[in-house]
């Protein structure tokens, strides 16, 4: 699919299952959320542009690569987003933070926001948003929505799971956001739930069901 890019890397894939898995205990499915994020990370900044700085090494002086301008900002989805956020972090520790809360209603599928908080300087930052599962895509453009009026306009999108029908209503009210994902499922059932997905993200990450 056009602008969607599948991380399709052996790794990514086999945590992937493992995490499909119904039997996986909550410690283990966060634990591979937070392994997997860290790999999706490679390739959802593999073009973050380098400067060089002066430094010295134990045996000599020497221009070497660093990373140019302010570090990204990574917007995670209350509450599932925060899986995919510590492995994030693992790698990037000095990355900024926005949270965005939405949920999704039961009924009616839409997005419903009640918290957001992020830096000011969005304008000038990449900004990588998070959520384990595109299914309805509601809450996903809710957000970068709520984003887009902050002044962030680089923004990129990474998921787990992508349901076809999620990736299409994104595309069709974000255009222009790349979407990152582990893997394109096969439906959304009347649920709104990704099929044969993994079940709900959030409540596997905390054991709240």
């Amino acid at each position: 699919m056009q602008n969607v890019t599948i991380v399709d890397h052996p790794l990514v894939q086999h945590k992937l299952t493992l995490m499909r898995d119904k039997g996986t205990s909550t410690a283990s499915f966060r634990r591979l959320l937070r392994e997997i994020a860290l790999l999706l990370s490679y390739e959802v900044m593999h073009d973050l542009k380098l400067t060089l700085t002066r430094i010295e090494t134990p045996l000599a002086p020497v221009d070497a690569p660093i990373l140019e301008g302010k570090k990204p900002v990574f917007a995670s989805i209350l509450r599932a987003g925060n899986g995919l956020l510590e492995g994030m972090l693992d790698l990037v520790p000095s990355a900024r933070v926005a949270h965005i809360g939405i949920y999704r209603d039961p009924e009616s599928l839409e997005a419903v926001e009640y918290y957001f908080k992020a830096p000011e300087d969005l304008a000038d930052r990449l900004v990588i948003v998070v959520d384990p599962m595109l299914a309805t895509a509601n809450s996903a453009s809710a957000a970068i929505e709520k984003l887009k009026e902050r002044g962030a306009h680089n923004i990129r999108f990474v998921c787990l799971l992508a349901a076809p029908e999620g990736i299409e209503r994104f595309h069709t009210a974000q255009p222009d956001i790349p979407i990152y994902t582990a893997a394109i499922d096969e439906y959304l059932n009347d649920h709104g739930y990704i099929v044969p997905g993994l079940g709900d993200a959030g409540d596997r990450l905390y054991g709240t069901k």
